[in-house]
């Protein structure tokens, strides 16, 4: 089968990709009268950032490009120079949606004697899920219960005694159990992990199914991260329509497997005949990035890298990260991370008046998409605009408006082994409870750069009632203890810029993030590319004498196969890993320089 993947470009996106080279704003200019860092201009930036003109700094909304267009106006203002692949900015591809296509199409056939197809309406009869793959496929049709296949503390196979090769499967959504959480069947059930199992049986396409009992609505065409396609189409076909082709033994068949827990699959002597076409809207939207130039004619080479993201989560909703899903408001993020980008704007403009005592380069980044994943900063660091080796550290503000009794937590502070030294020395003239944490790897945009081996620190006041939610506004911010923080950072810039040696990197814990190895019995210790447009899984390295690095895994390599069964993407991996036990060795394909290498991984 032969897969299609079609872009849109929306076209009031590419006005910002301009602004590189014209100012298209027409917000208020900065000025550049007082290079101080100062409570009003911190409060001023927070302000216009989180007010409700821009609705939320979703990628790609209008709202969004107004905060690109202030960015670089600043920058601009402040004498700063571009650094981005674009003038001062740095464009990437993201994924805001995906729709139905022209070509979509379910038709049903009963006996080889009958000449006549009925036809079905997409929308009210069927949907593709969004993980679908574009296909046009028409085979007979295979009821297999609930699609699964389990060796564990339950054993259950609905593909033992089946031929599915080239056939449609039919499958109920969900177990057994319902929606119990203590299900012993509730690791099955998700419906990406059942396709994938129907997938690796050869079956050309799969029909899911509400139980009986449960609403026959269908489940909404919505982009998701895991959208990615899995291979096979997808469908979410009506019960009436399963009915049909079932001559209405739905009910049986489902009290048949729920009272004896037992597989009860069969061959249907119908065929189904269906065309997928899903169009995935993808648009341009940018990071922002400006250099201050050193003085020192060798160290001006490096660079110290001062960021925060300036995204958030536009309306909300369900799925958007929100903590009020059922509320469509615009969450403003006024500490997440408008607070952030205040602190990157005042410390642009007071080193970019003092640039002469300056020995090393600035780097000043807006990193955009990194509520979806990090997605600027990850593009940054496998698309950099200058040598990822000269950068001596990166720091990070995320949420630094909010500090209370003079605390702020420092993240990254083992990843080079005098960083706490340093902090404390320059403390002293500020009087901050600092609480250090060590680790390099974080849920914010300098996780992007701790796996490139670059010491990182992270500046961050803690999480509050309205994280996430419409309520962060900037009624809440503690100005005051925002320009301790930013005065503090300010010293310590100056304080890593002229250092005679450059800071030599330490490995400070994981390099992914640790919930994800919970879940799985083995790990390959490979720390995934998130941002990676490759099919497969593209990883960014292997730990040090893991699994992975033993088997001579390297940086850049994309893992196409695990035992062979096809790798797409982190979620094919994910599940993958997920059916692979302690002491197995298993062979894993993956593509280095467009050639395909097997390694044997002992786990």
């Amino acid at each position: 089968m032969k897969t299609m993947k079609h872009k849109i470009y929306l076209s009031f996106i590419m006005p910002i990709l301009l602004l590189g080279c014209s100012r298209i704003s027409n917000h208020k200019s900065i000025s550049v009268s007082n290079p101080e860092i100062t409570t009003d201009d911190i409060l001023e930036h927070i302000k216009f950032l989180s007010d409700d003109d821009q609705e939320g700094r979703y990628p790609g909304s209008e709202g969004s490009q107004k905060t690109v267009e202030y960015l670089v106006d600043y920058f601009k203002n402040n004498n700063i120079e571009p650094i981005g692949s674009n003038g001062y900015l740095q464009p990437f591809e993201f994924i805001t949606g995906v729709n139905l296509g022209e070509q979509n199409n379910l038709e049903s056939k009963g006996s080889l004697l009958e000449i006549y197809w009925t036809n079905y309406q997409v929308g009210s009869d069927y949907v593709p899920l969004e993980f679908s793959s574009n296909a046009n496929v028409e085979a007979n049709i295979v009821f297999t219960g609930y699609g699964f296949s389990i060796n564990d503390s339950v054993h259950w196979e609905d593909y033992a005694d089946i031929n599915i090769d080239g056939k449609w499967v039919m499958v109920f959504r969900g177990g057994p159990d319902g929606d119990s959480p203590h299900s012993s069947f509730t690791a099955h059930t998700p419906l990406r992990k059942k396709a994938l199992l129907a997938k690796d049986n050869k079956a050309a396409g799969v029909l899911f199914i509400n139980q009986a009992g449960d609403t026959d609505d269908l489940i909404p065409l919505k982009y998701a991260p895991n959208s990615t396609s899995i291979g096979i189409p997808v469908l979410h076909i009506s019960r009436r329509i399963a009915n049909k082709l079932t001559d209405n033994k739905l009910d049986v068949l489902q009290k048949e497997l729920d009272k004896n827990q037992a597989p009860n699959s069969y061959y249907i002597e119908k065929s189904v005949k269906a065309s997928v076409n899903l169009v995935k809207k993808i648009i341009n939207v940018p990071n922002v990035m400006g250099k201050i130039s050193g003085t020192d004619p060798n160290l001006k080479k490096e660079f110290i890298v001062i960021g925060a993201h300036f995204d958030h989560l536009g309306f909300g909703g369900n799925e958007s990260g929100s903590l009020s899903p059922d509320t469509l408001a615009i969450h403003n993020g006024a500490d997440d991370n408008a607070s952030g980008i205040a602190g990157v704007l005042e410390l642009a403009g007071k080193l970019s008046a003092n640039r002469n005592i300056l020995k090393r380069s600035i780097l000043l980044m807006g990193y955009n998409a990194e509520e979806e994943g990090l997605l600027g900063s990850k593009y940054f660091v496998n698309n950099p605009t200058v040598d990822l080796s000269m950068i001596v550290s990166m720091i990070n503000m995320d949420m630094i408006g909010r500090m209370s009794d003079k605390k702020i937590t420092v993240g990254g502070t083992g990843t080079t082994s005098e960083f706490e030294m340093i902090l404390k020395e320059v403390n002293q003239n500020h009087g901050l409870q600092l609480k250090m944490s060590p680790e390099g790897y974080g849920p914010s945009d300098h996780a992007s750069f701790y796996v490139n081996d670059i010491p990182v620190l992270f500046f961050f006041t803690g999480t509050h009632t309205d994280y996430h939610k419409p309520s962060d506004d900037w009624q809440h911010i503690n100005v005051q203890g925002e320009k301790k923080i930013v005065d503090l950072i300010y010293d310590l810039t100056l304080k890593l810029n002229n250092l005679d040696e450059k800071l030599a990197f330490t490995e400070a814990g994981p390099k992914e993030p640790t919930q994800s190895r919970r879940s799985f019995n083995v790990t390959f210790g490979v720390i995934p590319s998130y941002g990676s447009q490759a099919e497969g899984l593209e990883i960014d390295g292997a730990r040090k004498d893991g699994p992975a690095a033993n088997a001579g895994m390297l940086k850049g390599d994309v893992i196409i196969e695990i035992g062979g069964k096809e790798i797409k993407n982190i979620y094919d991996y994910m599940y993958r890993l997920g059916e692979l036990k302690s002491g197995q060795t298993v062979e894993v394909k993956v593509l280095r320089n467009n050639k395909e290498l097997l390694l044997s991984i002992n786990l």
